[in-house]
């Protein structure tokens, strides 16, 4: 790794997913050991620590004009890039998400020449297996991310599926560099101190001896929370439990509809957004991710980090995340029964419980630790940055 202190212009969107956690964290993480590190967004990213050393924030502002129909984001993002890069000397451009980030990088370094930073795009997923699947946006999508001087993917499964979705030539490497959790901050709670949880989600009390069911998500259809619901209602049948869902999205009024049609009204608490759930995540026995997109599986890593168990869908990047077996269960796509059952397995036997808990934290911290991955990106970035300039 080199030694020079790099300036950094990261660009993702601020929303609640993991890609923007994912892109947040990075900084951080960089700043934190003397890059100067730029955020260029629409909003400041959820994840964002505000007042840290070497980082700031450059909002980009989308102005509406009589002859656009749609505010043109990529070309007022692709302006700010310019304007930071020209002023703050950027060695480097990290944009995170193809649509629209790669491109308005494309434009901005087109523009600057000679002067432009070194473009890095990290895909996360949808922007490959969904965004940039449809007819409209692959030519874009795949010229965007063969002009990128380098290109990163969390998984295997996502790397693969950038060649085969978007006919990349396979000529252009893509490398892979998992996602990462702070292991000093989702750590387990030792057993003893795991309290009621009434002080943390207030008007949803839980009650001493239940067992915690969690899912953390964007509710989107591909997150399938409607699964999680079904899934959560066979395994109070047998077990005292309830089921915390922390998140939002478009499909949130169906799965309250669903928690009402099953009579779970009582058992199931909703908390809507919450930037800060790791004390949730510490006093819960499972989680629950049955999805049916998932190119890495972030969510279902914190859990792990935090010595939970899950119970996930067998799909694209989540097998490289939790070990079936070892650190869960996973079954097929909508296998609601099954996923019940390995909950109920799970949750009925303290021993193979602790087991899985002691695996799920020790995988997380000598495969995806911050520390470890951090240093694989810094040692890309010097990488990257020296080809181009070579």
């Amino acid at each position: 790794m080199g030694s020079k202190q790099l300036r950094i212009g990261i660009t993702c969107y601020p929303t609640f997913g993991g890609s923007g956690v994912i892109a947040t964290e990075i900084g951080m993480a960089m700043a934190r050991r003397g890059h100067r590190v730029h955020f260029i967004c629409y909003d400041i990213p959820g994840r964002l620590q505000r007042y840290m050393e070497n980082i700031f924030f450059h909002e980009v502002e989308v102005h509406d004009y009589p002859l656009f129909t749609y505010p043109p984001y990529s070309l007022s993002l692709a302006s700010k890039m310019v304007e930071v890069s020209t002023y703050e000397k950027l060695d480097l451009l990290h944009v995170h998400y193809a649509v629209p980030h790669a491109t308005s990088a494309y434009l901005a370094r087109s523009i600057l020449g000679e002067q432009a930073p070194t473009v890095i795009t990290t895909l996360h997923g949808t922007d490959i297996t969904l965004v940039g699947n449809e007819r409209s946006y692959l030519p874009i999508t795949r010229f965007s991310i063969a002009q990128s001087d380098g290109v990163t993917a969390p998984s295997r499964y996502l790397q693969l599926a950038t060649y085969d979705k978007l006919n990349l030539s396979t000529d252009i490497p893509i490398e892979t560099i998992p996602n990462f959790v702070d292991i000093g901050r989702f750590v387990p709670m030792p057993a003893d101190e795991k309290r009621s949880l009434a002080p943390l989600i207030g008007a949803c009390p839980i009650e001493q001896g239940l067992k915690i069911l969690t899912h953390v998500s964007n509710f989107r259809p591909v997150k399938r929370v409607v699964d999680v619901v079904a899934v959560f209602a066979k395994v109070a049948q047998e077990i005292p439990s309830r089921l915390i869902l922390i998140g939002d999205g478009p499909e949130r009024s169906r799965v309250e509809a669903s928690v009402r049609d099953l009579g779970l009204a009582d058992k199931v608490c909703f908390l809507g957004k919450q930037e800060d759930f790791v004390g949730i995540l510490q006093r819960s026995d499972l989680f629950l991710l049955p999805s049916e997109s998932e190119s890495f599986g972030l969510a279902a890593l914190e859990a792990m980090s935090c010595g939970v168990p899950v119970v996930a869908s067998n799909v694209q990047g989540i097998p490289e995340v939790v070990v079936d077996g070892v650190t869960g269960f996973l079954s097929d796509v909508g296998a609601i029964e099954r996923m019940a059952s390995n909950a109920v397995r799970l949750l009925s036997s303290p021993t193979m419980h602790q087991a899985f808990s002691q695996a799920s934290r020790d995988r997380v911290v000598s495969e995806f630790n911050e520390a470890y991955v951090i240093d694989l990106y810094e040692d890309y970035y010097f990488r990257t940055i020296h080809k181009r300039l070579s």
